[in-house]
């Protein structure tokens, strides 16, 4: 039995959940799959997965095992890398992560640039609305907007956006502008379910207020959000870079923007590692350079 290929497919049942899955990204059939994580049962004396009808869960000797998987996995994949060159010159396929509006306006252009830059590099693109788990997952760089929780990742600050409350000019014209907060109860309010996640909308820097929105209209990507308030139908939040073309347009204005909480930081992070691959590096600082270049991402 090849015991990396064997580690490998391991990892990769435990990332999909799903043998049929890790099959088919591992370009092997399931019996294959299925000898594989037999085999290193056997080799190791122990049993690492139980497969039901409808889930697969680790063991208790299946957790601790996925973590040195990973670890190994991850340690050979440097050492072929460093025997490749690919700390040297970007080789080899990138994944990027972001979230979906975002990536599509921002990270998407830097990465077709970056694609020309280094003719010998492929890349994918993983948009998503969700955190993921950039090991899990295989994402080597991902673009992330709010503060950070503590973890092994190395993180470069490119920028900020702002939380804002925006209307339609004929809006505002037939149902006024909010002045206050408190004044969003007399006003039909759009939210999108990929972001308005509690009844409360937060406002203030230093003092802190919150207040309870009752939105007339839910929409399930900030996409519709943003369309049905520039039709004028009512005011929605959403994150500034989201709207910063329609607002520059005067297709959208801004309110409250006294009341506003402190702007969220975006950072570009990444696996640290003993040495970071060419690749990667070469992608971060060219998306450091742009994005910080972008003075609608680094509102104040």
């Amino acid at each position: 039995m090849d015991r990396f290929l064997a580690m490998r497919v391991f990892s990769k049942v435990v990332e999909t959940g799903s043998l049929a899955r890790a099959g088919r990204e591992l370009n092997i059939s399931p019996p294959a799959v299925t000898r594989a994580i037999a085999g290193l049962e056997e080799a190791i004396g122990t049993r690492l997965l139980i497969r039901t009808t409808r889930k697969l869960t680790l063991t208790e000797s299946g957790q601790r095992y996925i973590e040195d998987c990973r670890r190994i996995l991850m340690d050979l994949e440097e050492a072929e890398a460093a025997a490749a060159g690919a700390f040297s010159q970007p080789t080899g396929t990138l994944t990027v992560s972001a979230s979906v509006l975002f990536g599509r306006i921002y990270v998407l252009p830097i990465l077709t640039e970056y694609l020309d830059l280094h003719p010998e590099v492929a890349a994918r693109a993983l948009l998503l609305d969700r955190v993921t788990n950039m090991v899990e997952e295989g994402i080597e760089v991902a673009v992330r907007i709010g503060q950070l929780p503590l973890s092994n990742l190395s993180a470069v600050k490119v920028g900020t956006v702002r939380r804002i409350v925006c209307g339609a000019p004929d809006y505002l014209e037939r149902h006024g502008t909010p002045r206050t907060p408190e004044d969003l109860a007399g006003h039909r309010i759009v939210a999108a379910t990929s972001v308005w996640t509690s009844p409360e909308w937060r406002f203030g820097k230093e003092e802190k207020t919150s207040v309870r929105v009752s939105p007339r209209l839910v929409c399930n990507t900030n996409e519709g959000a943003i369309e049905a308030a520039v039709r004028g139908w009512g005011l929605t939040r959403v994150l500034s870079y989201q709207v910063a073309p329609l607002v520059a347009e005067g297709k959208l204005v801004p309110v409250l923007s006294d009341s506003e909480e402190e702007p969220l930081p975006i950072h570009i992070v990444h696996p640290e590692g003993r040495r970071v691959t060419a690749k990667v590096q070469a992608f971060v600082e060219l998306a450091s350079r742009r994005l910080r270049d972008n003075r609608l991402l680094n509102t104040r």
